[in-house]
């Protein structure tokens, strides 16, 4: 458990964390250096963020997914 307003202060952030650690961290390691390690985090984050196949959401990655709630968004302002 962490302090206060820190990224383990809330169970959504720590399931993060730890995904991460064991997707990347542990499976990849032993990292040589610390530009090795910032440079998979990169890519990590760009791939959860960006190309994930969920599916909640019809294995839809979530940049997509994203792009139709805004494209129906301005498609409703437009016919109201």
């Amino acid at each position: 458990m962490g302090s206060v307003c820190d990224s383990y202060d809330n169970a959504l952030a720590e399931t993060a964390n730890g995904l991460f650690n064991a997707e990347v961290i542990h499976r990849r390691g032993p990292w040589r250096s610390f530009d090795a390690v910032e440079y998979a985090t990169l890519y990590w984050v760009n791939w959860f963020n960006n190309r994930r196949l969920l599916e909640p959401i019809v294995y839809i990655p979530p940049r997509e997914v994203e792009a139709n709630y805004y494209a129906t968004l301005e498609t409703s302002d437009m016919a109201a």
